[in-house]
């Protein structure tokens, strides 16, 4: 059995950031189910949010995040996240990141709830492309190891403790186990549990069931956001349509070319984004039509072409010009701000296992994440489990008392289950666990998902793999969803469409 003192799970950002790291303290593993270059973070277009301009500070960044956050940030990380963002976009610099520029300086741009313009970017709209490329380059050169094309199938433990991963070789289907010190899961998010998503087909929540069936602790999964805009074009997946893009004056308009977002907030284009989503849903549901436009004409072609290459050319190459007609668009699925449960050192409840990036809850973004937070999440928390880890001190931590703790409820038994499959599956999230939510909707989903998850046949490959943690992330998502009963963040009901005092805590799932 081969032993690292740190294997990583998952090759985005997150995992290749935290091995370069980690290579300075030990041996290191990474292990991907695909290769290092296909993760959700290449698709990361708007770019990382950092309080480094002259008008700018850690305090105008912190209250902006706690006010997105709706109550449920933890303040002590989000503190944490403002006032190291600095030294961490230093390191992306001398790793060379090639941040744009404007005379000499980081070119910062506006997105929504932000109350300054601090957005760092790459390329215009390729930020998240141009870290991966720039990190794998590294990560290829170092003397790191990577396992492609293969999956983790069970966190091993012994006495209590991590002590490594059982692993399923996607090219051969032989299994093999690797031991470690410490195993940090860095596997993104679970956006394709959803019909409409703008995440990589990799983004199955794995991470989040590896560390679930372990007994690690589960939190703010009812929580997912949802992008505003995402391309609506038959025939064409969804593709992102950055928040940026508003950032720089983009308008939301209606099938009739009526500017509405003015009659939902006061903030109109640059409220936050669960907000803008449901505004759309609404004002679709008005029009009775399945998307809505964002108009960039007005604005001059050499800003829209120059700020946003990528997506000027992706939909050019669709048969549209945004510089001269409207982008219809509708949201999909983005991110999920719940995950495994850490705390401000990166560590879960079961020692030697720690979680970083999407697949962990760090509790900095609350119920509503603040735009381009999440990569300055995985750089400041990164850096912190190494931390952690050099020092040699780690143990799990106790949950506050005022939080929730639940295991999955049982559920009846139902006399006809649907057909399941990921594309079923996909549907049932989007129409009963989607932007907008009832008891109803809920129970209906919940009762499926149960039913599912005990008719699922025996693992053998990664589609089975992935299909078992989608359904068990879903399940997750759903109860979650239930237990809370009133409107917060990225989480609303519609019979329950105020939140409460009562509910300012978290909702936590362990395994019974």
């Amino acid at each position: 059995m081969s032993y690292f003192d740190y294997i990583l799970i998952g090759s985005g950002i997150a995992g290749l950031y935290t091995a370069l790291l980690a290579k300075q303290q030990g041996s290191v593993l990474i292990i991907t189910k695909s290769t290092i270059e296909d993760c959700n973070t290449k698709h990361a277009q708007g770019g990382i949010a950092a309080p480094i301009g002259a008008n700018d500070s850690p305090e105008m960044h912190i209250r902006d995040t706690l006010t997105a956050g709706n109550g449920l940030c933890d303040e002590s990380a989000v503190r944490i996240l403002a006032t190291e963002a600095a030294d961490r976009i230093s390191d992306l610099v001398h790793l060379g990141v090639p941040f744009d520029t404007t005379n000499g300086k980081i070119a910062l741009t506006m997105e929504a709830a932000h109350s300054v313009p601090r957005i760092l970017h790459a390329g215009g709209d390729a930020t998240g492309e141009h870290i991966e490329v720039t990190l794998s380059k590294h990560v290829r050169t170092a003397n790191i190891r990577v396992l492609e094309n293969c999956l983790a199938t069970e966190i091993l433990q012994e006495k209590g403790r991590v002590k490594g991963v059982k692993t399923l070789d996607l090219r051969t289907g032989s299994t093999k186990e690797f031991e470690c010190r410490w195993l940090i899961l860095a596997t993104g998010g679970a956006g394709q549990l959803y019909k409409f998503n703008t995440n990589s087909e990799i983004a199955t929540g794995d991470g989040i069931a590896l560390a679930f069936d372990a007994g690690a602790e589960i939190t703010d999964m009812e929580f997912f956001q949802f992008h505003p805009t995402a391309l609506h074009l038959p025939g064409v997946p969804p593709f992102l349509i950055s928040e940026a893009v508003r950032g720089e004056g983009g308008i939301l308009r209606n099938v009739n070319g009526y500017r509405f977002m003015p009659d939902y907030t006061p903030e109109k284009e640059l409220a936050p984004r669960d907000v803008v989503s449901r505004s759309i849903l609404y004002e679709m549901e008005k029009t009775s039509t399945d998307n809505v436009f964002l108009d960039v004409t007005y604005l001059p072609r050499n800003i829209v072409t120059t700020r946003f290459p990528n997506i000027y050319q992706f939909c050019l190459d669709h048969g549209l010009d945004i510089t001269k007609e409207l982008v219809p668009v509708a949201p999909a699925a983005h991110y999920m701000m719940g995950g495994v449960k850490v705390n401000t050192w990166g560590e879960t409840n079961i020692p030697g296992l720690f979680a970083t990036g999407e697949t962990a809850c760090t509790g900095v973004h609350g119920a509503n994440r603040l735009a381009s937070n999440s990569m300055l999440e995985v750089l400041v928390f990164s850096k912190r489990i190494l931390g952690r880890t050099k020092s040699g001190n780690n143990s799990a931590t106790p949950t506050q008392t005022s939080d929730e703790h639940h295991t999955l409820s049982m559920r009846k038994t139902l006399k006809k289950v649907p057909a399941n499959g990921s594309n079923h599956l996909k549907s049932l999230m989007w129409d009963k666990v989607g932007i907008i939510r009832n008891e109803e909707s809920l129970t209906e989903a919940a009762d499926v998902l149960a039913a599912w998850q005990k008719r699922l046949p025996q693992f053998t490959e990664r589609t089975s793999y992935e299909l078992s943690n989608m359904i068990l992330t879903g399940r997750l998502m759903t109860e979650a969803a239930l237990i809370r009963k009133e409107s917060r963040g990225a989480h609303f009901r519609t019979d329950f469409p105020q939140n409460s005092p009562a509910w300012q805590h978290h909702i936590i799932f362990t395994k019974d």
